[in-house]
């Protein structure tokens, strides 16, 4: 009985380790000093937990669908790893990197404010940031423009007339 249990622990190990090493994972950074200075908070178990719960949740609610088990592999010291999400209906598969750019870059606000970090300091290698929408102002450029050379018509030709009217009374 106890022997099966160990070969059970580890093969759901190794098989842990070699879903990491199949190259469809995404590389994580995150620079907590940077982005909150004097205020930052050590990075710890309870942090890559939060870490798991948020990209769960964002898996879940991209595809309405199960559990999502994220498995976080090469964890360093200065807060950098790798993590792959397996598929929840063939737990010995991963998720199509496609479905989870998409659940990331949907839920990014969500996972960057969970840890208080921007799209600069949590960094998601391989999957660009998601851009905010483009500045639009309230006065259109072109109409600007138009302003612009109207006025220095208008100012041309009341230069003209003025000059005009001066050397006629002279």
């Amino acid at each position: 009985m106890l022997g099966t249990f160990l070969v059970l622990l580890y093969a759901g190990a190794s098989l842990a380790q070699n879903m990491c090493e199949m190259g469809d994972g995404y590389k994580v950074r995150l620079s907590i000093k940077t982005a909150l200075g004097d205020q930052a908070y050590a990075w710890n178990e309870n942090e890559m937990f939060l870490f798991r719960a948020t990209l769960a949740f964002a898996m879940r609610k991209h595809f309405n669908d199960s559990q999502y088990n994220i498995l976080v592999c090469n964890e360093t010291q200065r807060v950098s790893f790798h993590f792959v999400v397996a598929d929840p209906r063939n737990p010995h598969a991963l998720m199509e990197k496609v479905q989870v750019e998409k659940a990331v870059r949907a839920s990014r606000h969500r996972i960057n404010s969970a840890f208080l970090l921007s799209d600069s300091t949590l960094e998601f290698l391989g999957i660009p940031p998601t851009l905010a929408t483009p500045f639009r102002p309230a006065t259109p450029p072109w109409l600007i423009a138009f302003g612009v050379v109207i006025g220095a018509v208008c100012a041309g030709i009341i230069v003209m007339l003025t000059s005009s009217l001066v050397q006629r009374r002279r």
